[in-house]
């Protein structure tokens, strides 16, 4: 569909300002005394850990056994906040306390929050130090690290989730939806813009129509008037018959007179007398013909002139339309804009 945008495609980089997301993320872990970092939905930071306490960074993830320990403590965390869709907090795998707030938008996860590594209680040393020896790392600096781990109320940890998780989820929203107004303004300004295009071409056919019925209204005058003077010439061959039979009549008068004598004659002037009638039974079946042609051109002229004004009025509404089309494309490129600002 014009204007969506593939989930599949989208990344978390593309609805977050990573710079701004940084700095937030850094003054709200150190503001409340826990540590956090931003994952895309495939587990992989797009932020710098912010406030990571010295008993996980140096000790826990410094040995492949913790740090797959820890990976998989993040991986059941953020599945588990992805199932409920808000934030959840729970227990590490080396005792702190962490939590995973999601990141979604329509439905689809985009990324995860991961945070926490505080104590809800002052630390048991006996466990820290059996928790040393399974990931292979110095019991003795373990147990001190863990003394300087932040002490928080669960109650805290909760809403320093809750705050990161409608925080992130505002900004990636918000810019999600801008996203999408652009596409749609982006998509609205390509249809307009082809849409006037073709308004245009329209607009050049029906003036390029015009003009032709012009020319042939013009045309159709003149055969109208070759058809006037067919008309003229007719009649002077009429006349020229009706000489052309007196003159026939005169000498088959004279022929009868001149008696055997002029026998000859006769005949001469009977052809000219049958030569007469016949000259003018072709004027009149010609008057016929360029009286039909004289009715199909005015009928052709009616024609053309209602089609000249349907094409004159189509020409005026394709302006109207082209006009409007045009205000159109200027908001939207004006929604583009706005769109598009940071």
């Amino acid at each position: 569909m014009e204007g969506s945008i593939e989930f599949s495609d989208l990344k978390l980089t593309d609805v977050l300002d990573v710079e701004v997301l940084q700095k937030f993320q850094d003054s709200f872990a150190k503001g409340m005394g826990l540590a956090s970092v931003t994952v895309d939905k495939d587990g992989i930071p797009v932020t710098k850990p912010s406030c990571y306490t010295k008993f996980c960074m140096d000790y826990t993830h410094s040995t492949e056994c913790g740090d797959k320990r820890c990976a998989e403590s993040h991986r059941r965390g953020g599945e588990e906040a992805a199932r409920l869709g808000k934030p959840v907090v729970y227990e590490c795998h080396a005792g702190l306390i962490d939590f995973a707030a999601p990141i979604i938008i329509e439905g689809h996860l985009m990324g995860t929050i991961l945070g926490g590594q505080v104590l809800l209680n002052k630390p048991i040393e006996e466990r820290y130090q059996n928790i040393a020896k399974e990931i292979g790392v110095d019991s003795v600096g373990y147990v001190e690290a863990v003394k300087h781990v932040n002490i928080l109320d669960k109650e805290r940890v909760e809403e320093a989730a809750n705050v990161l998780y409608l925080v992130t989820n505002n900004m990636s929203n918000a810019a999600y939806q801008k996203m999408k107004l652009n596409t749609v303004a982006v998509s609205l300004s390509d249809s307009l813009h082809q849409i006037s295009a073709t308004m245009q071409e329209l607009a050049a056919s029906a003036t390029t129509v015009s003009g032709n019925q012009d020319s042939l209204n013009t045309e159709i005058k003149n055969v109208d008037s070759m058809t006037e003077q067919i008309n003229e010439v007719m009649e002077l061959i009429k006349e020229i018959a009706d000489e052309t039979r007196l003159l026939g009549l005169n000498a088959a008068i004279e022929a009868a007179r001149a008696g055997e004598a002029g026998a000859g004659f006769g005949v001469v002037a009977q052809e000219i007398r049958n030569l007469s009638t016949d000259s003018k039974e072709t004027v009149s079946k010609i008057k016929e013909f360029t009286t039909k042609i004289r009715k199909s051109v005015d009928t052709t002229v009616s024609m053309g002139n209602e089609t000249l004004s349907t094409v004159q009025q189509q020409a005026a509404a394709i302006e109207e339309v082209t006009s409007s089309v045009e205000e159109i494309t200027a908001v939207a490129e004006e929604l583009q804009a706005l769109a598009s600002a940071k």
